[in-house]
């Protein structure tokens, strides 16, 4: 095809969204399930099944993806392997989209409900790996998310005789920039293409098997400040402010394995160390000091910025500024995590689902946060930890970061499930 009329549909396919799909747009293999009739529901057996055919393909396709890392906003590659995989099954697919993103409508053979998968393409810059590297790695999972991206769509495209209702997958580019969503939510596809609920998962430090639920949790959001000193002694007092201010931090950075370990668990406390905190980060240069923290709740953005000024008070001259607003919060809904929570302890198995009771992790935030803000959804963690494997291995952002690939499989099940249950919910 093309470039230009690979454009013109991706105009085509936004402006018109959900409107154009219920005109009757037409998909490969739509006249199939036509003429195939109505046979029920999709069941998690036939999901399952659809899963053990192409988990080998997904987890190449995987491997593909991880050899060729992209930064955020330079998803080129990533993107165009994207658009041949939905193409190929099927879907109506849209490419450039808020940058580099793509976006594939899979359209039931019934009326129901619009609902969206979101699956993040973009590798971890060298400056977020901790330690630093040398290049851009897939160090966060975002192949592993790709790959099941794909493979909830090609499963769904499959059982399309059973599928009621529209699925939307949203592959976006860069997440690590926290830039992504933004780009895809100002390019019009949630309202365009009429998402009423929007889902992801991301990989983390939980066994193989394993789900985490975010009910009322999520990730935190993050605000950023300054303070200018003046005076003879402006150097030496933004030393002296910088250990006042990190001082104010509840939890701290870890700084071994066993810190992590405690995080995790720490997470999965009701009412324990991570139900409110702060993380804070205060770098004294020259007579600046540069303030950087995440807080839970996140209405505890105005009283951290309280405690920054006060404790500058004292401090001649000082200048406090917080030049934007805070990055938001990702929020989960407890109703929808609730309903999730169930479904796969009632597909997958009782044990599937550890429940958390904490943002997680406190250092880190999501641009998912965005969307939620406008649609209901869910944000769930998949176990990519192998048995018996260090937790640097599926804790992301780690140099070593080597997520088990059977969870691919796993989150394909999941999620294409899921996907198809909402999509026909009344």
């Amino acid at each position: 095809m093309s470039r230009p009329v690979e454009r013109a549909l991706a105009r085509r396919t936004l402006l018109a969204g959900a409107a154009a799909a219920a005109a009757g747009t037409v998909w490969a293999g739509a006249g199939r399930a036509a003429a195939a009739g109505w046979r029920g529901p999709v069941r998690q057996a036939a999901v399952d099944a659809e899963t053990a055919r192409i988990r080998q393909a997904l987890i190449e396709l995987r491997r593909d993806i991880h050899r060729h890392p992209e930064a955020p906003g330079q998803e080129r590659r990533t993107a165009a392997v994207v658009a041949r995989e939905l193409r190929a099954a099927g879907l109506t697919v849209a490419t450039e989209v808020g940058g580099h993103g793509v976006v594939g409508v899979l359209r039931g053979s019934r009326p129901g409900r619009t609902v969206a998968y979101r699956a993040d393409m973009d590798a971890v810059p060298p400056t977020d790996i901790v330690g630093t590297g040398p290049a851009p790695a897939h160090v966060c999972g975002h192949d592993v998310h790709t790959a099941i991206g794909i493979g909830v769509a090609r499963v769904l495209a499959r059982l399309r005789p059973r599928l009621s209702g529209t699925a939307v997958f949203l592959f976006q580019p860069a997440e690590e920039s926290l830039s992504g969503a933004r780009a895809l939510i100002d390019a019009g596809v949630l309202e365009r293409l009429g998402i009423e609920e929007i889902h992801a998962l991301h990989c983390g430090p939980f066994p193989v098997g394993r789900f985490a639920s975010t009910a009322g949790y999520g990730m935190p959001g993050q605000d950023k400040g300054e303070v200018a000193l003046t005076g003879p002694d402006a150097v030496d007092a933004a030393r002296r402010l910088a250990a006042e201010l990190g001082a104010l931090a509840t939890v701290a950075l870890p700084q071994t394995p066993a810190d992590l370990e405690r995080i995790i668990a720490d997470a999965q406390t009701p009412d324990g160390p991570l139900a409110r905190f702060v993380a804070l980060r205060a770098t004294a240069q020259e007579a600046k000091v540069s303030v950087s923290y995440r807080c839970w709740p996140q209405e505890r953005y105005v009283e951290v910025r309280d405690t920054v000024r006060r404790a500058a008070m004292p401090y001649t001259g000082a200048e406090v500024r917080f030049p934007t607003e805070p990055f938001p919060a990702l929020v989960c809904p407890e109703h929808d995590a609730h309903l999730l929570t169930r479904r796969l302890r009632r597909a997958l198995g009782p044990h599937t689902v550890t429940e958390l009771h904490a943002a997680f992790p406190p250092f880190s935030g999501e641009d998912f946060a965005l969307y939620l803000n406008r649609v209901p959804g869910t944000y769930t963690f998949l176990g990519v930890r192998t048995p018996g494997a260090p937790v640097t291995t599926s804790y992301p952002h780690f140099p070593d970061f080597l997520p088990d690939e059977r969870a691919i499989g796993i989150g394909v099940r999941a999620m294409a499930g899921w996907i198809a249950e909402r999509t026909h919910a009344a």
